[in-house]
Parts: structure tokens; sequence; C-alpha cells
């Protein structure tokens, strides 16, 4: 991340420096969704070593959701930042000005070896932040490839309106793809289930285990998008014995597989059963245990 950041970052502002040396908004426009890029590896690198920190009577899962902000900082500066160069940039489709073609070849093959410096050494992380951060630099360099070729065709013929054209579908394309990233962000912070696992599936996996009578109020949601929390109450058979409700656990674990359930809780209840203040007798199983 921080060899990721330095790139980005002396690139941005190379691109700065070029997009007004070669008059190119396309090259402006790239500059400001990698002035995004260094801004969401400067932010990831700050809440990834907050992130790091054990829980707190206050963070009971400690801070790992700290992770998710650099990549909504990235979301909004990219949202602000294109939007502004869509509109210079249509503006110039109407009256297209003249580029310095070659100059932008120069700044493209550059351009490349960065942004592709960049996304190998960022494509090593795991987190959902460090895979957003990843997709957004591999765009740059598709980006870049298109710069080139849109600049070799304006160095042969005589077509401003490339540059501008240019710069809308990067425009586009990326804000296309930041809308979807945004998504996959809510769906943490809204506390849907994680990718691939169905509740109703789940349950009725698990009422067919011996002695278990029915379940109720299973939740899933995750944390970081990485690290996932599951509760579920199960009933089971009157005159069940703990050596029946160690086994029931066991089953549930073996059903969860390796969907990267770091924290589950299981509540355990036999039918016909009325807890004491609206309570459950349970067990709760964490870590490597669950």
């Amino acid at each position: 991340m921080k060899a990721a950041f330095a790139l980005n970052l002396s690139f941005t502002i190379i691109e700065v420096i070029g997009g007004l040396w070669t008059n190119s908004i396309a090259i402006l426009s790239d500059a400001v969704h990698d002035l995004g890029d260094s801004m969401s590896l400067g932010a990831a690198l700050y809440f990834d070593r907050r992130s790091r920190r054990g829980r707190t009577p206050r963070d009971t899962y400690g801070m790992r959701r700290y992770s998710l902000l650099g990549g909504l900082i990235t979301a909004a500066v990219l949202v602000v930042g294109l939007s502004f160069v869509l509109w210079h940039a249509v503006s110039r489709l109407f009256a297209p000005e003249p580029v310095n073609a070659p100059g932008m070849m120069v700044l493209a093959v550059v351009g490349v070896l960065f942004n592709g410096a960049a996304v190998l050494r960022v494509r090593r992380g795991t987190s959902l932040t460090e895979r957003v951060v990843s997709w957004h630099l591999l765009e740059d360099t598709m980006g870049w490839v298109a710069v080139l070729l849109g600049a070799a065709a304006m160095s042969i013929w005589d077509l401003p309106i490339i540059d501008p054209l240019l710069s809308i579908g990067i425009a586009l394309f990326v804000l296309w793809n930041v809308f979807r990233t945004l998504r996959q962000f809510l769906s943490v912070f809204l506390q849907h289930t994680p990718p691939g696992f169905e509740i109703d599936r789940f349950e009725q996996d698990v009422r067919s285990i011996p002695a278990v009578s029915s379940v109720q109020h299973t939740h899933g949601w995750s944390i970081d998008g990485e690290s996932h929390v599951l509760t579920t109450h199960l009933v089971m058979n009157p005159g069940v014995d703990r050596q029946e409700i160690v086994a029931a656990k066991a089953a549930v674990r073996r059903l969860l597989g390796a969907k990267a359930f770091e924290h589950v809780t299981i509540e355990i209840e036999l039918a016909g059963e009325e807890p004491e203040g609206g309570g459950h007798r349970g067990t709760r199983v964490s870590g490597a245990e669950g």
C-alpha cells in the first residue's frame, strides 16, 4: 500500500503538469481520478493501522470497519471530481481544441508503467478496500492504454474531438465502477447477509440435524467485508443430553464451512421451555472454536 501510494501520488503530480502542457482534458480527467486513488490509498493506510487495534469496551468487534472509510472517501472524491471533469469535457466536445498528441503518448506510456506497478503491489492485499483500490488502479492502467491509442490516432489525423470523447468515456466508466463499488460498501454498513450465504437454506439444513426441533432468530452480517458474524437459536427436543447439544453445535459449524464466519453465537432452548425474563440459555462459540 505504501509503495502504491508513493507511485500514484507522484504520477498524479506528473499528470497535472502534463495535462496542462498537452492541453488534454482526457489527461486532466485521469489526474482527478488518480488524485482520488491517492487519497484512497492514504486513507486506507491510516484506517488500516487503526483497524488493527483490538477490541475496546466501546468497539466490541475491534475497529475493523474503519478500514472501509478509505473506500468511501475515495468514492466521494471521484464522484465530485469526475462530475466537474465531465462538465468541461462536454463543453470541449462542441468546441474542440488542438492538443499535443506526441506529448500525450509519452505521458500515456509513463502512466501505464506507474499504474501497472501500483496494481501489482496492491493486488496482494485481501481486504475490501484493497480490492477496491486495486480495481481503480487497474482502471487507470486501462484508461492510459486508451489515451495512448487516442493520441496515436490524433498524431496521424487532425481529430482533436477524440480527446474530449476519451475523457467522457473514461469518466463514465470510472463512475459506473464507483457506484457499483458503493453498493458493496453499503451492503456491509446495512448489515446485509454475506455474499453466498443463504439463511433459508441454512435454516433448512439445521432443522435436519438430529434432536433439533426448529431454528429461529438467525442473523448474519459482515464486519468489514471479510469477517462475518452469525447468531442463531436452536430449539431442541425435550430430554436431550449434553452430548446431543454439543453434536448439534458441531453440525452447525460444519454447515457454515469456510464462509469466514469469525464470530458465531448459538443459543439453545428446549421445546416448550419458557425462558425466564425473555432470555435464552445459550453457548457462545467464537474465534477458532467458531
